[in-house]
């Protein structure tokens, strides 16, 4: 898929210091994705979890881009909210804590999904453009 003409302007003109992993870093950072995409993928395997479940909501994460309709920063905000271990993490704890093991699967398969995201070099999304990740910029 080809850049937005915006986005390959925006990439032009982006500050050399946004941050974006390169390196032995990013490598770490993909390898940590891997990680996690596999622990997520095998605990949701463990937990009897219906593959199906697992297909259909393995990209609903993704729904979190629709902010970027608004505006950027709006876009980069929920994206980073909806790509980040911290609220999986915290599903599977609520889950736990309310002894309601249902939504157990759900966070196993959000964690799945951020980990095949960074594995892929797709991550936390700066508000200069869509494509500027702290992992480096990924075009679309």
């Amino acid at each position: 898929m080809e850049l937005a003409a915006n986005d390959v302007n925006e990439q032009a003109a982006a500050p050399a210091g946004l941050g974006a992993a390169r390196g032995m870093v990013a490598g770490l950072l993909r390898l940590e994705g891997a990680v996690a995409l596999a622990l997520a993928t095998i605990a949701f395997h463990r937990m009897g979890g219906s593959w199906w479940q697992f297909a259909y909501l393995f990209l609903l994460p993704d729904l979190s881009m629709l902010g970027y309709l608004a505006n950027r920063r709006l876009g980069a905000w929920l994206y980073n909210a909806g790509h980040t271990y911290g609220l999986p993490a915290l599903l599977a704890l609520a889950t736990l804590a309310l002894a309601n093991l249902h939504l157990l699967p759900i966070a196993a398969i959000w964690a799945a999904h951020i980990g095949f995201d960074r594995l892929m070099g797709y991550g936390l999304k700066y508000e200069t453009a869509f494509g500027a990740t702290h992992l480096g910029w990924r075009g679309l």
